[in-house]
């Protein structure tokens, strides 16, 4: 083999040599580039999905989104979003607030006691009763206290009466839950209790009030009320008439007797 041939295969072997080595690294840099163009993507992705956790963990829950709702008012009822709910003769002279929460354990001792009482003097006229339900209890991750005041809007819906006795019922010894079970949170429970009342037992636009949330805003929007009542009042049952409080003594006890109820209704219907 000739010098000048030796030398021409080296040279070609060398331009071989420099093109491998030419597409070899262009092979590496498009897999870099793929592999930094996933990293972004993968980033991107963690950095979105953990945006979106962010977004839903606060975003409002069901209950607390409603209170910028446009509010569907039951019937029997007037004021802002007919959150002013008065029962009783138009004869009555005086009114008396009664402040109460679902689940509230005393409400439910107040009403097994002096609920018939409270029903009579609405009967006799003796005075109008305005009901102003809150929702404290449901304070942290419950929700019953605000699903019994939107049930108790779909019997006041229904009647002035048929609300008075659901009210009755939802506070009876038979249906009342414990504070600590937030049992009133489940519609068929509710509509299990209503089914004791005439007036809503197999009540299809009832069941369907309750079932739908129809009353869901309103509950929120009476709610308020109880929030930022000019009253001073702030725990359940409490008792308003011509803008003071009504306690059993000076120690702020509710009434929770019939005698104690008489004496000091009795005087404030007088003053």
């Amino acid at each position: 083999m000739s010098k000048r041939n030796s030398q021409s295969e080296k040279t070609a072997a060398r331009e071989r040599l420099r093109q491998e080595r030419e597409r070899q690294a262009k092979r590496d840099k498009a897999r870099r580039q793929v592999v930094v163009a996933a990293s972004v993507v993968a980033v991107l992705a963690a950095a979105g999905g953990i945006g979106y956790a962010v977004v839903q963990m606060n975003k409002p829950g069901y209950w607390e989104g409603l209170k910028d709702a446009k509010v569907t008012a039951p019937a029997n009822t007037s004021g802002t979003d007919g959150t002013t709910v008065v029962i009783g003769k138009d004869t009555a002279k005086k009114t008396l607030k009664v402040y109460e929460d679902p689940r509230c354990p005393v409400c439910a001792q107040f009403e097994q006691t002096v609920g018939t009482t409270v029903k009579k003097d609405l009967d006799d006229g003796k005075f109008k009763m305005q009901f102003v339900g809150a929702t404290f209890l449901d304070r942290g991750d419950g929700e019953g206290s605000k699903n019994a005041l939107s049930s108790l809007g779909a019997a006041l819906n229904v009647s002035p009466e048929a609300f008075l006795e659901y009210k009755s019922a939802l506070y009876s010894t038979k249906f009342h839950p414990d504070e600590a079970d937030d049992k009133f949170k489940d519609d068929d429970y509710l509509i299990k209790i209503a089914d004791t009342v005439p007036a809503l037992k197999n009540n299809a636009k009832f069941d369907n009030a309750v079932k739908k949330g129809t009353f869901d805003a309103w509950a929120m929007a009476m709610s308020k009320t109880f929030d930022t009542n000019k009253d001073g009042v702030t725990g359940t049952p409490g008792f308003v008439m011509d803008g003071k409080k009504l306690t059993a003594d000076s120690q702020g006890t509710p009434l929770l007797t019939v005698a104690d109820f008489n004496r000091v209704v009795g005087a404030a219907l007088k003053g």
